[in-house]
């Protein structure tokens, strides 16, 4: 019994100590860390307005619809899109009919919410969900093809919104890891604040 006891204590404790490490002091000390050398990351790299209101995220996109704003690309994730519970694909493959029709109406509402003509080219990203359904980031192609109908919405110039989209384009890591890539929340943020505001639209 006694042998019993003591294998039963030294478990026991043994358990203790470990779960005192690996769920309060380690997560204790990664989290101190990250605040001190990393606090915008660590915290959810917030978009925040300067009275303190937050707008977003950095690393997540949102869903805009209304005529003055820029478009993100589709979102597989949630019901609605951009569900940050439900990130994932359609996981529909290259042979899937759906996904055909999908992306035939796609293109079909692109060309014509953006004036282009049946010849003009799509950029895949305006008519493919990323395999987050979370991605913050169009192609500057599809942002340069959007910014005719952005700008007659607004009242601004054509060169304006050009303008507003190469201040928030980012670049490859390092210059080549990865594309370039406009990132939409940033972009219509700065485009409320420039012209005219469109929050009933959003």
């Amino acid at each position: 019994m006694k042998a019993f006891l003591s294998e039963l204590r030294g478990a026991v404790l043994g358990t203790l100590v470990l779960a005192l490490v690996t769920c309060g002091l380690y997560p204790l000390a990664v989290w101190a860390i990250a605040q001190a050398a990393f606090p915008d990351q660590a915290n959810g790299s917030l978009i925040v307005d300067t009275d303190g209101t937050v707008r977003g995220s950095r690393l997540i996109g949102q869903g805009f619809t209304g005529a003055g704003y820029f478009h993100p690309r589709p979102s597989a994730a949630g019901a609605y899109g951009y569900d940050a519970a439900n990130s994932g694909g359609s996981n529909l493959g290259p042979t899937s009919q759906k996904l055909h029709d999908a992306l035939r109406d796609r293109v079909a509402a692109y060309r014509i919410e953006n004036g282009l003509n049946e010849a003009d080219r799509v950029p895949a990203d305006a008519v493919t969900a990323s395999g987050s359904g979370l991605d913050p980031h169009i192609s500057p192609r599809n942002a340069a093809l959007q910014a005719s109908r952005v700008a007659r919405h607004r009242g601004m110039s054509v060169e304006q919104v050009t303008a507003l989209i190469q201040q928030h384009t980012t670049q490859p890591g390092f210059g080549v890891l990865g594309e370039p890539g406009v990132h939409v929340l940033e972009l219509n943020l700065a485009l409320d604040g420039k012209g005219r505001r469109m929050n009933d639209e959003r």
